[in-house]
């Protein structure tokens, strides 16, 4: 932003610009009294996305400076807002003494908030994790691989992850951190990779080492070595570590963030998804970006913010090991409402507990409201209760819990005993230590509440000493406290008695007690919120042994609400137990689409089978006829049943998964120059590019973004590829019947239709699938229900009839792609003979879209030619 040199402007203004050159990138909240002020263009901006009013204040270089702010006491509202809006924030506080110095009053960045960093409970999404992401790319001109760092500041856990860059855009989508900080240098292939929407910060070169990492982990963690931690597994994402550290110290003012854990992740943990998986099956939002309905708008019923929070990632990110989805499937079953501990009764005491694992990450940064330890006194008094209930049960998994729960009792009695019933929101405020915790406190207290009483009880006492019946104790603002005594008694005052003032028919004294009383009473509130403060940071390190059993409460609580409200879920929506097999396959009987179930009057069920003998099935049919939530139903109840949850059928059994990949609808990535088709390719590309025997693949209407002749060679090469060299379990929906054929090439592989009914001149759709092949794709039928003009219909039907009467003429489209024919056949069998040879030395994973597409032309024109 332009601005005249700094001397023409105004000292304050020289100041805050001073300030703000030191952090042009963020908005800068500067404050003036009762409000914090944003100035130039962090004004212009603030005002829109606060919706506040843009004034301006005065002139300073001889322009109107533009200026809105927000009252002070108001800072967390607009704050949060700023946050969610993915806003920088610096804020600047009055560091010095008004009056003490000419010039403006001195002051300096406090704190500055980001995205992925916040940490108060006040700007934070209590369901929401907050991460930070650090991405390190392998210092080679190809950057073949990465590391990922992630930090999670309000439960001080960092994860590290090596992968290949290729994945690194998946793994991101899957974690959706709220920042990601990176070298400067890998800026260019980081906006790539990730498109223009990611929030992306970048940091020095220098700050991306194993060295910078070490020192940064072992002060995080407290430890002389990291050699505990196997980071050799990850060299790359422990280089990024550091700088994600450095870069959570920088925004805190230089405060360390205290890490609980490090974890290693493995490629192997989890049941991978990439983005387009992610948003194609609509798991945490719909297609158009909107919170509901999803899987987890259905699905979580959690009592607790932990709990949502758990049930997000692990339908984002199902552990992969069948044996700990088991466990929670049992757990599951023992809190069923005829077991012996009924997920009901857990859920109400569930119900209204504390976050416990951020409270213990707060405490340790010392940045914890004086409420929330309200709240985990409250929290920890219901533990034992809570631990009485699960031992009813013998699940194994629900007695982990139990014992993770509990917390030594000495905590709960510190915290009771520290702490006010009913704290004020912050320890500036005062009425935050409860009275009787400290003798000093009390008496400060005591001094404000009750200084009447103090005066009362001495003037009776001194009046018995000095034997002076009207002797008096008072106060007023312009002498402070005195004793007055008449004239008349004067020769009995005592020595110790100092005269303060002469009246004209009584004299006023002080006494050593009665000074040191007023010393206390005039200072007693300032001296009482010092003391305040004094002791609740010694409350915070008092408390600091016992954040590990904190931490394991809190991720003991949040996995309980998880099964109980799958156990709620199961009972409600009738969902069923799955069984884990370790042969590849997928088989489902009754199998229904939970969310649309959700929303619909009536839901049709349908089996499905998919298994190593029966591995593809080319799923035919109309539009509107269900083909998409049949397939989608069928990755769900995979995810589900990974994450621990039962399943949307009467019967479920499941085999090794290791990924589940989709390809379905049609959409288009303008901001990256991608078309509709592109966008098809690229994700058809990773599909093929990472499928294996014990993945499970949905491609729904490949192909149809180019031509007929290239969709149709295009979706037939990916069906042939995913079932003779991926084997993966493979549902294939296509309007494309020449795929059809790929049965009598395939053994495994399969036809099976959704059916329709025709009354008349019209269809209905039942919405159930069957065996064989579709007989039609009734894409007239379904453009009559959306409304279409009816001489539009009648000209679509002769047109169709044009071509279906053109097409019996024709060499059939398959034809191209039929087995190789044996000498002596017709010319057209070798000139397809010719063609299935040239395909057959092609090398699909070393061709980009583009070759592929232009080498297909040139076969084409090739076959024509012939």
């Amino acid at each position: 932003m332009a601005k005249p040199a700094a001397p023409a402007h105004t000292p304050m203004m020289q100041q805050y610009l001073a300030l703000k050159a030191e952090h042009p990138d963020k908005l800068v909240l500067y404050r003036m009294g009762d409000f914090y002020e944003l100035f130039y263009d962090d004004a212009k901006r603030a005002a829109k996305l606060l919706d506040i009013t843009l004034t301006a204040r005065g002139e300073s270089g001889g322009a109107p400076i533009p200026m809105a702010g927000v009252p002070f006491h108001s800072l967390d509202t607009y704050l949060a807002r700023l946050v969610r809006a993915g806003e920088t924030v610096a804020i600047v506080e009055q560091v010095g003494v008004p009056g003490l110095s000419k010039g403006p009053v001195e002051r300096k960045v406090a704190r500055i908030v980001t995205p992925g960093t916040v940490t108060d409970s006040t700007l934070v999404d209590p369901r929401r994790e907050t991460l930070l992401a650090a991405v390190a790319l392998e210092p080679a001109s190809a950057a073949a691989r990465a590391g990922v760092a992630i930090v999670n500041a309000s439960s001080g856990t960092v994860s590290l992850r090596d992968l290949q860059v290729s994945e690194l855009a998946a793994y991101l989508a899957r974690k959706a951190p709220a920042e990601i900080v990176h070298a400067e240098s890998a800026a260019p292939t980081l906006r790539s990779l990730l498109g223009a929407d990611a929030m992306l910060r970048a940091r020095p070169d220098y700050e991306f080492t194993s060295v910078r990492a070490t020192d940064e982990l072992t002060q995080a963690l407290g430890t002389a070595t990291l050699a505990h931690l196997d980071s050799e597994r990850a060299p790359l994402a422990l280089a990024a570590s550091g700088a994600a550290l450095a870069f959570v110290r920088l925004v805190n003012g230089g405060a360390r963030l205290p890490v609980s854990t490090v974890h290693i992740e493995r490629a192997s943990e989890v049941l991978e998804m990439d983005a387009a998986t992610l948003r194609n099956l609509e798991i945490v939002q719909t297609l158009s970006g909107a919170a509901e309905p999803t899987l987890l708008s259905l699905l979580d019923r959690c009592e607790t913010a932990a709990g949502s929070r758990l049930l997000r990632a692990r339908l984002s990110e199902p552990p992969r090991d069948p044996a700990v989805a088991a466990a929670r499937h049992a757990a599951v079953a023992s809190l069923a409402r005829d077991q012996s501990v009924p997920f009901d009764r857990v859920q109400d005491v569930l119900r209204g507990l504390s976050d416990i694992e951020r409270i213990a990450s707060r405490i340790a940064m010392a940045s914890v409201r004086p409420r929330e330890l309200a709240g985990l006194r409250a929290t920890l008094a219901t533990l034992p209760a809570l631990g009485e209930t699960l031992a009813a049960s013998e699940n194994p998994l629900l007695q982990h819990i139990r014992t993770a729960l509990a917390v030594a009792p000495e905590w709960h009695a510190l915290l009771a005993r520290a702490i006010a019933e009913e704290p004020a929101l912050a320890v500036r405020d005062g009425g935050v230590i409860a009275n009787g915790y400290d003798s000093d406190l009390d008496e400060l207290r005591a001094i404000q509440n009750d200084s009447g009483a103090f005066l009362a009880a001495m003037e009776l006492r001194e009046r018995e000493r000095t034997g002076i019946p009207n002797l008096r104790v008072e106060y007023n603002k312009v002498s402070g406290f005195y004793i007055e005594i008449t004239q008349s008694y004067v020769a009995q005052v005592p020595v110790e008695y100092k005269r303060r003032q002469t009246l004209k028919n009584v004299e006023r004294y002080i006494t050593p007690e009665l000074k040191t009383f007023e010393d206390k009473a005039l200072a007693a509130n300032d001296r009482a919120l010092a003391a305040e403060k004094r002791l609740f940071e010694e409350l915070l390190q008092k408390l600091a042994p016992a954040l590990d059993g904190f931490r394991k409460a809190g991720a003991a609580l949040a996995e309980l609400d998880v099964l109980a409200n799958f156990a709620e879920r199961a009972e409600t929506l009738s969902l069923s137990r799955p069984v884990f097999t370790s042969l590849p396959c997928l088989e489902l009987a009754g199998a229904r689409h939970p969310v649309i179930e959700a929303l619909v009057d009536q839901f049709i069920p349908n089996d499905l089978r998919l298994d190593s003998r029966r591995s593809c099935v080319i799923l035919t049919g109309p539009n509107m006829g269900g083909k998409s939530t049949y397939m989608r139903q069928a990755a769900l109840a995979v995810i589900m049943a990974y994450a621990g949850c039962f399943v949307a059928a009467t019967q479920a059994t499941i085999g090794p998964i290791d990924r589940v990949l989709t390809r379905i609808g049609a959409s288009d990535d303008l901001a990256s120059g991608r078309s509709t088709f592109m966008v098809e390719m690229t994700e058809a590309a990773a599909i093929l590019q990472r499928a294996t025997p014990n993945s499970l693949v949905i491609v729904d209407e490949i192909g149809r973004g180019t031509s007929t002749f290239d969709g149709l060679a295009l979706a037939t090469a990916i069906a042939r590829r995913l079932i003779a060299r991926a084997q993966s379990l493979t549902l294939f929906a296509t309007h494309y019947f020449e795929l059809t054929e790929l049965a009598n090439d395939f053994a495994t592989c399969v036809n099976q239709h959704v059916s329709v009914v025709e009354h008349g001149d019209r269809v209905v759709f039942l919405h159930e699938v069957k065996a064989g092949p579709a007989s039609r794709s009734y894409g007239i039928d379904v453009a009559k229900l959306a409304g279409m003009p009816a001489e539009v219909i009648r000209d679509a039907r002769r047109e169709l009839e044009r071509l279906e009467r053109e097409r019996t003429h024709a060499v059939p489209q398959a034809d191209l792609f039929a087995t190789v024919s044996t000498p002596g056949e017709s010319s057209d069998a070798t000139v397809a003979s010719t063609l299935l040879d040239e395909l057959a030395q092609l090398d699909a994973d070393d061709m980009s879209p583009r070759e592929a597409h232009a080498k297909l032309a040139e076969l084409i024109e090739a076959a024509r030619k012939r």
